[in-house]
């Protein structure tokens, strides 16, 4: 058998150059997996479902003896399926713990001339670590700024100057509002979305400052962890100030485009809070094509929670700051943006 057992530390560093293979079944695929891999399942949503409740009802053995009659009939798929997706016959592969259906896909697919990497431990010695990343104690510098002042822009400014920044808007393909999720792909798991947060922590020193947006616990569907939350509101803040024009200019560049049914359901969710009058209204302008009313209109709301939250945040930072960056262009808003990260004080010093 062309197999070789490898730790998680191996595994991340080969799979820049090799491809992996995700074992197990569609619906765990879909829950979490390792970024970058490839579902082949040895035992499909059902299969893996029968052969639980027999492993439960009768023991191991009998689950085993299963598992084969399920899944060996498909034997010639998988291997044909596999030649198919990695030509080269050489690959990385995991499951749940690095048990039975990767041991299972190493020795079918090493009977086909594959050399095999798998992950000793498993999907679950990769989740306790990105668990573990997610949460560890990190130097953040904080954007605020009302709705439509153009804070993810800012963030890839900072970006394309070399800094450290992590966008969990783009991550949770999300806007965290209402109308937020308008235009995106389909959201992550919490599980799977906080895969994709540690790994952008993987590619930052822990001696770097690292720019975030200030968000709300909850992006869309996708909760923030407790410990994660708690260190950004705790963490210095720069709230961004610009003339309602220009936010409202911003905002309806970015929604004017989008489909019209679409923002008059993200309206009338937001009924309750609006009030009667407010929402007919701004109904009617989406109708009307009279975007900078209706935004004008939800940034009444919005302003009003915004004002809410960083009130009730306000004691547990112990720097903030203010930067009025009306009429300023990407440029210059960066570069005063770095100023002003050059005058935070570290209460906890774990950058340079």
């Amino acid at each position: 058998m062309k197999e070789t057992l490898i730790e998680l530390k191996q595994f991340l560093e080969l799979r820049e150059s090799i491809p992996t293979l995700d074992a197990r079944s569609e619906g765990e695929f879909e829950q979490g997996h390792i970024p970058g891999s490839t579902n082949l399942p040895i035992l499909n949503n059902e299969e893996r479902k029968i052969v639980g409740t027999i492993y439960k009802q009768k023991g191991n053995q009998e689950a085993v003896l299963k598992g084969f009659e399920l899944v060996g009939p498909r034997f010639h798929a998988i291997i044909q399926k596999a030649l198919l997706l990695f030509p080269e016959k050489r690959i990385l592969t995991y499951c749940w713990r690095g048990g039975m259906r990767s041991e299972i896909m190493s020795w079918l697919l090493s009977m086909a001339g594959f050399e095999i990497l798998r992950l000793k431990g498993g999907y679950k010695t990769y989740r306790t670590l990105t668990y573990e990343t997610v949460r560890a104690k990190r130097d953040f510098i904080v954007l605020g700024g009302k709705t439509g002042v153009g804070k993810t822009v800012l963030l890839q400014g900072l970006k394309k100057m070399g800094e450290s920044v992590i966008d969990l808007e783009d991550l949770a393909k999300h806007k965290g509002s209402s109308f937020g999720g308008i235009g995106q792909l389909p959201q992550p798991s919490i599980e799977h979305f906080e895969n994709l947060l540690a790994e952008e922590f993987f590619k930052i020193p822990l001696s770097e400052k690292i720019w975030i947006e200030n968000e709300s616990r909850r992006i869309g569907k996708v909760n923030l962890a407790d410990e994660l939350y708690a260190n950004i509101i705790a963490s210095p803040l720069i709230e961004i100030i610009k003339s309602e024009p220009e936010r409202i200019s911003h905002i309806v560049e970015e929604y004017a485009v989008l489909p019209q049914n679409e923002l008059l359901e993200a309206v009338k969710r937001l009924q309750k809070k609006l009030g009667g009058k407010r929402t007919s209204d701004a109904v009617e302008d989406i109708i009307e094509h009279r975007h900078s009313s209706w935004i004008a209109n939800m940034l009444v709301y919005y302003d009003k929670t915004y004002g809410y939250e960083l009130e009730n945040h306000k004691h547990k930072r112990d720097q903030t700051f203010q930067l009025n960056l009306t009429n300023t262009d990407l440029k210059e808003s960066v570069q005063q943006l770095l100023a002003i990260k050059n005058i935070i004080q570290w209460k906890n010093k774990l950058s340079g």
